[in-house]
């Protein structure tokens, strides 16, 4: 009789954790995300304001937005915090994404050595990418189908330029921002980063980077990042519930206070803007 109750206890208790260790598993969010917001720490701030807040544990993975949009399209995440607006409208529109809901925003700008080899210093865009291709400078991309690597792509196409690629000034590197800012820094040529990781890579060099800011401020620089929720019809085990109330979240004032107060050196990296 005793065996018999020891052993309905230990049954007892043996269901109980599980059905805790179940319970909390169905409170985490997986999220892909593109580099900028990783390696900028922004994620590292916010994320624990979202868990105490909500209850609910978010983990992350950072790769370029091409890459996290096709991890929502496979359902290998439950949630995207990306930043190329045509790919996403069209992750949308093919059934992969529900909602998208923007949340802050910075901007591209174009980055080089202050010497400035190819004299783009205050050109627009276009007449700066045009002096690179005509002078040969050495431009660092990243070739990674992230979302900077994708207007980059736009950006020389508007410029009238084909796009390079097996040129040798042409460099890419297939990795992601921070990466890519230290090639160009060690080849003495140019690249375009968002200007959050710009800000990042100058705090790692205390405020005094080798590489400037030389091309800034044309409306088309804009760089919009959004949330995106999958479609339950394409991912129904995916965690909509859950993934909504991450997106409402980083609408909501306080999640907007906190990003328009996260800096580094004293600068602002985003932006917010959740309507």
């Amino acid at each position: 009789m005793n065996k018999k109750r020891l052993f309905i206890g230990i049954a007892t208790i043996f269901l109980m954790i599980m059905a805790i260790s179940v319970q909390a598993k169905s409170k985490e969010l997986m999220m892909a995300t593109t580099t900028s917001t990783d390696n900028t720490g922004l994620l590292d701030y916010l994320i624990p304001h979202f868990e105490k807040e909500t209850g609910i544990s978010l983990k992350w993975t950072s790769t370029g937005t091409g890459k996290a949009l096709k991890l929502g399209q496979n359902c290998d995440v439950d949630v995207l915090l990306v930043h190329a607006p045509p790919a996403e409208k069209i992750f949308i529109a093919n059934g992969y994404g529900k909602e998208r809901r923007e949340v802050m925003y910075n901007d591209f700008v174009i980055i080089g050595p202050e010497n400035d080899p190819a004299d783009i210093k205050g050109k627009n865009i276009s007449e700066a990418l045009k002096m690179i291709k005509s002078k040969k400078v050495v431009f660092i991309s990243r070739g990674d189908d992230s979302g900077t690597n994708k207007k980059e792509k736009l950006l020389w196409k508007n410029a009238g330029i084909s796009q390079p690629d097996k040129e040798k000034w042409y460099v890419q590197t297939g990795q992601g921002m921070l990466a890519s800012i230290s090639v160009a820094e060690q080849r003495d040529g140019y690249t375009m980063t968002d200007r959050g990781t710009y800000i990042k890579y100058q705090s790692q060099k205390g405020g005094n980077a080798t590489l400037k800011v030389l091309v800034e401020g044309d409306s088309i620089l804009l760089n919009q990042y959004s949330v995106l929720t999958l479609d339950p019809k394409n991912c129904p085990n995916a965690k909509y519930d859950l993934a909504l109330k991450f997106s409402g979240w980083m609408a909501s004032p306080n999640a907007q206070n906190l990003i328009k107060d996260f800096r580094l050196i004293g600068k602002k990296l985003f932006i917010p803007n959740a309507k």
